[in-house]
């Protein structure tokens, strides 16, 4: 098995992103790697298609304040320095690949709700991230 040297876990700072940060963190201290932690915010332009004929701006901001807040506290708890700590706009899949890209990662780690049939048909964020990933993937099963 290949030597990690650069692990990412890619958090949705729910109560799942824990067991998500622990196996990444069991990972970066066997391998002797770096751990940087990210969480993405999907715009809400995006997950509404721009159908609310108003200014979520104010909004968007609040967000964004709140999921930096948190993403430091959980960075934290993991003693993950701030610059390892990435908060990113955009679609989760493709941000995840570019910051792998980025940073020269070669193993991300991501939450899974080990979704089947119709659900998994229409994707998930882990099936996203795995097609298309630069380096190795690993989807934790959580919320089951």
């Amino acid at each position: 098995m290949a030597e990690y040297r650069h692990i990412i876990a890619a958090v949705d700072l729910t109560e799942e992103s824990h067991h998500v940060a622990k196996r990444a963190c069991a990972l970066s201290a066997a391998y002797g790697s770096k751990l940087s932690c990210l969480h993405v915010i999907e715009p809400l332009s995006l997950a509404y298609g721009g159908d609310i004929p108003m200014d979520l701006s104010t909004i968007q901001e609040q967000i964004q304040e709140t999921a930096k807040l948190h993403l430091a506290e959980f960075a934290k708890s993991l003693n993950i320095a701030p610059e390892d700590q990435h908060l990113i706009f955009g679609r989760p899949e493709t941000e995840i690949h570019a910051l792998a890209k980025q940073v020269d990662a070669d193993l991300i780690v991501v939450g899974s709700h080990g979704r089947h049939g119709l659900a998994l048909l229409l994707g998930s964020t882990a099936n996203g991230v795995l097609h298309g990933a630069p380096c190795d993937v690993l989807a934790v099963r959580v919320g089951n």
